[in-house]
């Protein structure tokens, strides 16, 4: 099976062959981008596109691989002992198995995302080496080795707030999905709002556009946010004449707060706002 695209996600030609890459080398897709970009969502895409169950494992800083794997709710036994209960005989009553556990042992092949990897302690790759690499991890509880009945397709995404260990990247297959350029950006924002007015558009694209290029931003607005500002002036019915001035030079647009999202930047466009009409 190739991943194609989907209608709901527009996914470039080096990224299908990234994702079939990794499906052919039996390797995590590591795919690596600015926030906003698509990486969660190329996950689900993939899977609905090829048909497969999509078990997601979202990371946090206080993540530990363990749970990755399996946790063993011994508080819970202790309390049925008290308690008389039966179920305490049985130790696998106790385990909670993980996302990886089920990805190892469902009759089918799934797809496992592993999202923002990044944002967990550093150790927390490295501890998932053998895992990744021989698809197997021995329960002690149980005293049984799990073992993958079926490879999973796993993607694994991060935004490099952290460097991730050499040992773990040699297990994957790298990809980092740039930024969208205009045709891009148009064939994305028309899966999303395929009645949008071409004045509109090409008016909110050029605004977007300049926003990012912008020097200094602190955080330049992703895709995500473009299409949360085009929503809004949508519902709004704001005609694209108030995006731009008649001379075609810099103004601050309308719901401008869906794209930039902290003062410094807000006060950084004002400023080249000002400029600007002072220059006119």
């Amino acid at each position: 099976m190739k991943f194609q695209g989907s209608d709901n996600y527009v996914a470039t030609q080096d990224l299908m062959l990234a994702v079939n890459a990794a499906a052919t080398l039996q390797r995590p897709l590591l795919v690596k981008g600015e926030p906003g970009t698509g990486k969660t969502m190329l996950a689900e895409e993939v899977a609905a596109a090829l048909d497969m169950p999509l078990l997601q494992w979202h990371i946090k800083s206080t993540t530990k691989a363990q749970q990755g794997l399996y946790e063993y709710d011994a508080v819970s036994r202790l309390r049925d002992s008290q308690l008389g209960d039966e179920r305490v005989k049985d130790i696998h009553n106790y385990i909670v198995k993980g996302v990886l556990w089920q990805a190892f042992t469902a009759d089918r092949p799934v797809a496992l995302l592993i999202d923002e990897i990044d944002k967990a302690d550093i150790e927390f790759p490295n501890d998932l080496l053998r895992e990744i690499d021989r698809m197997e991890f021995y329960c002690y509880e149980t005293r049984e080795m799990v073992r993958a009945k079926h490879r999973p397709l796993v993607f694994i995404t991060s935004n490099n707030e952290k460097e991730l260990p050499d040992a773990f990247l040699r297990r994957c297959f790298f990809h980092y999905i740039k930024f969208p350029d205009a045709d891009t950006m148009r064939q994305i924002v028309n899966v999303h709002f395929p009645r949008l007015q071409g004045e509109l558009l090409s008016a909110a694209m050029k605004v977007f556009y300049d926003v990012r290029n912008l020097p200094g931003l602190k955080k330049k607005p992703s895709t995500s946010e473009l299409l949360d500002w085009l929503k809004l002036l949508m519902a709004e019915d704001v005609p694209a004449a108030s995006l731009q001035t008649e001379d075609g030079k810099v103004a601050v647009p309308p719901l401008v707060g869906a794209l930039l999202k902290n003062e410094q930047d807000m006060s950084l466009f004002e400023k080249l706002v000002f400029m600007n009409q002072r220059n006119r």
